[in-house]
């Protein structure tokens, strides 16, 4: 869709003959409820909500008033003064809203589907996680409910697909070096709702698969503190620590970190957005880790933390010597800020995970492959405890852990010293996409 041309225009380049007029186009972008999205199927109205916030959200981010989205002059007006990428950008977000109200269905972009079905085989694997997280209760009519009591709709595949398109020269290397595993965390909800999905999950694996060995009665041991930690005035966890001091690790708070995301809304990167500024879809995660073989996009299942010596660096551009286990929290996450300033670092753009993301990480490791993950005393020793680096405990100077341990039959969400240091406590870090 041109802004500069009518939306009735027959050149049009798709040759659709439908079109909807462009001041019903643009009411419904800023329209809240609006009789447009009610006539869309039922399972594409999250998608017409991600979609319009998008538009909202670019126009702030590029200084064109709001009210100007309702105007189509203005808004051509407005657009006029941007760059000619920004200019397709916006143009391309109109198209697709367009092409949702005439069309009742997301527009498909062929070229950015391929390429995320080719390097990262997204489709299957998005698939298989909205199943589960439905399965188990978590997403309900496409959405969570975060702390904040707002609904929050799951990234579409399309979404991931360009998003993952737009990065493919920055994430080449990472591709390389094997993070092709997708991991989506509803970052947004409470980590009580979790941690309870989680033990109900393992009940129900357990009565499915009657061998798994399982305490029944207390499948999953949680430290104390973990009770309501992500809620309240003063949360006792924060996020995206820069460090592990009790009064300068400048954290964030979940509901901080939401309310940064309301204002960034899912954006791609040709919208230039600032350094230090949130991105991503509010709510949500959306990851890349190794899988369980990382020379096989296709393993299923997330690849173990192994122990000092035992790791074999993966990546023929820049290969990474895997994060092995025997270091303590501390200079795991020093490890992952330096790399963050050095480009060429094996270790760039890497984070640390949070409770959020093992708990999910786990379901998806049982589910796929019929093993805990983190089983840090199985037999041939090859796995680890995993240091939860993208949070911290300030009150008491504690670093989430988590692992299975198969002498109780449970799995374990702890805390540690940000200085202990084991020959079996190491990091799994991802990129956050």
């Amino acid at each position: 869709m041109n802004l500069f041309r009518s939306t009735s225009d027959p050149s049009r380049r798709d040759g659709r003959e439908e079109s909807v007029p462009s001041t019903i186009l643009h009411e419904a972008i800023l329209a809240s409820s609006s009789s447009v999205r009610d006539s869309l199927p039922e399972q594409h109205r999250a998608h017409f909500e991600t979609l319009r916030q998008e538009i909202i959200d670019f126009a702030q981010a590029h200084g064109i008033p709001r009210e100007s989205l309702a105007k189509p002059d203005a808004l051509r007006e407005a657009a006029s003064k941007l760059s000619i990428p920004d200019l397709q950008r916006l143009a391309t977000l109109l198209e697709r809203f367009e092409h949702l109200i005439v069309k009742k269905e997301p527009w498909k972009n062929e070229e950015t589907l391929e390429y995320a079905e080719v390097h990262y085989h997204l489709k299957e694997q998005y698939d298989s996680q909205v199943e589960l997280l439905e399965q188990v209760g978590i997403l309900k009519d496409k959405v969570i409910t975060g702390i904040d009591g707002k609904e929050y709709p799951i990234p579409t595949l399309e979404q991931i697909a360009i998003r993952l398109f737009e990065r493919r020269e920055e994430l080449k290397t990472k591709h390389d070096q094997g993070f092709t595993k997708l991991l989506l965390v509803p970052f947004g909800t409470s980590l009580d709702s979790l941690q309870e999905t989680l033990k109900q999950f393992l009940l129900t694996y357990k009565k499915d698969n009657p061998t798994f060995n399982l305490d029944i009665n207390q499948p999953l041991w949680t430290w104390e503190e973990y009770q309501g930690a992500d809620i309240g005035e003063s949360p006792k966890i924060v996020y995206e620590p820069q460090s592990f001091d009790k009064h300068n690790h400048r954290g964030k708070t979940k509901m901080e970190i939401l309310e940064g995301q309301a204002g960034r809304r899912w954006t791609p990167t040709s919208v230039g957005v600032a350094e230090g500024s949130e991105t991503g879809t509010p709510g949500w995660t959306i990851h890349l880790f190794q899988p369980s073989d990382p020379t096989d996009s296709h393993s299923s299942g997330f690849a173990p933390i192994p122990r000092q010596g035992q790791g074999t660096p993966q990546g023929d551009e820049n290969p990474r010597p895997p994060l092995e286990a025997g270091k303590n929290a501390e200079e795991y996450l020093s490890a992952l800020q330096e790399a963050q300033n050095d480009p060429d670092s094996p270790y760039s753009h890497e984070s640390g995970m949070t409770p959020e993301d093992w708990i999910m990480a786990f379901m998806l490791h049982l589910y796929e492959t019929g093993k805990p993950l983190d089983d840090v005393w199985n037999p041939t020793n090859t796995e680890s405890y995993c240091y939860l680096i993208g949070a911290f405990f300030p009150s008491s100077v504690g670093v989430p852990d988590a692992f299975w341990s198969r002498a109780v039959r449970q799995a374990i969400l702890g805390r540690v010293d940000p200085r202990v240091l084991g020959g079996d406590f190491g990091a799994r870090s991802s990129v956050v996409v």
